[in-house]
């Protein structure tokens, strides 16, 4: 018998969240029936939801593809779903597939919103496929240049997947930057000089900042050099940010750009779509190396009890939920 009902992980209040069973709707001729084997938890944009930290003005534009209810909850919100095709378009069923979809064991959407793993990509490491787009999104903005000496703060995830996308553009010098001296094997697992913020080189002609935290921010605007220009990675929900702007900023006529994953980047968005630039993501996630960025995996009955502490989680890898 096909399914008719799913469980799926909802934040009730701020710092409560519990899994709900849900109906799952009649599939259409253009529907697809997807069973998740793995998902992510992202550790930025989840967290602030969960804690009920997004603005009344970003409600709108904080939507997931897929969410269900509102902010602060009860609310459906996720994206980073890998799960198996079992009833749909016969050229569909039993792939493999990458969808921006809210954590829950079975979900009916349109076939046009899955996009399919390259062969060689394990279903497992495909949870990174919003991180990595999330990179790529960042660094179109950026527009890193062979020889650029690129100064990239925050080891998590998405600073993480920069880092390892700039320095394999020839000629750059690029540094990771993090407070926390274990990410230093991360970086070095993924062949990226890692640096502390004390011995980080300056002058550098890009500073992509992704640490989440407003310290990083005031050190990447000393780290760059003359008219450099630095991308601003991190959401702070509805943690306000202050900024020395009153000193050396104008004088070196640096530039403070911001950078975000839901629209594609100006450059790139006469020619790409949402679906072309994921489908690179996956692409781009074929080195195995890529599995150091998963540091911990739980199952996705216990994501109610776990979820209070990985939101509350500082300087954490990315948490994979399996099905």
């Amino acid at each position: 018998m096909p399914a008719t009902t799913a469980q799926a992980f909802w934040t009730l209040a701020p710092g409560q969240g519990a899994l709900r069973e849900e109906a799952l709707p009649p599939l259409g001729d253009d529907d697809v029936l997807v069973r998740n084997r793995f998902s992510a938890v992202s550790r930025g944009s989840e967290s602030l939801v969960f804690n009920g930290q997004v603005p009344p003005s970003e409600h709108a534009r904080m939507r997931a593809p897929f969410q269900a209810g509102e902010f602060p909850g009860p609310v459906k919100y996720g994206y980073a779903g890998v799960g198996t095709i079992e009833q749909g378009p016969e050229a569909l069923l039993g792939r493999t597939v990458f969808c921006l979809h809210p954590h829950q064991d079975r979900y009916v959407i349109p076939a046009a919103a899955v996009v399919p793993l390259p062969d060689d990509l394990p279903a497992a490491r495909g949870v990174l496929a919003a991180n990595m787009e999330t990179a790529v999104n960042g660094l179109w903005d950026a527009g890193p240049r062979p020889g650029d000496r690129i100064a990239v703060i925050g080891a998590g995830v998405v600073g993480t997947l920069i880092a390892y996308l700039c320095a394999r553009i020839p000629g750059t010098r690029v540094e990771l930057i993090d407070i926390d001296p274990d990410r230093a094997a991360l970086a070095a697992a993924l062949d990226v000089p890692f640096r502390d913020p004390g011995s980080a080189g300056g002058d550098a002609d890009l500073v992509i900042h992704a640490s989440g935290n407003p310290d990083g921010l005031r050190h990447g605007l000393e780290l760059a050099g003359h008219e450099a220009l630095l991308v601003e990675m991190s959401w702070y929900g509805t943690q306000p940010v202050s900024l020395p702007l009153g000193e050396a900023f104008h004088a070196r006529r640096l530039t403070l750009r911001s950078s975000q994953v839901g629209t594609v980047s100006p450059a790139r968005s006469a020619r790409w779509s949402h679906r072309r630039r994921l489908a690179l993501a996956l692409d781009l996630l074929r080195d195995e190396r890529l599995d150091a960025l998963i540091d911990g995996e739980s199952d996705f009955a216990d994501l109610p009890t776990l979820m209070p502490r990985l939101a509350a989680a500082r300087g954490a890898l990315c948490h994979r939920l399996r099905y």
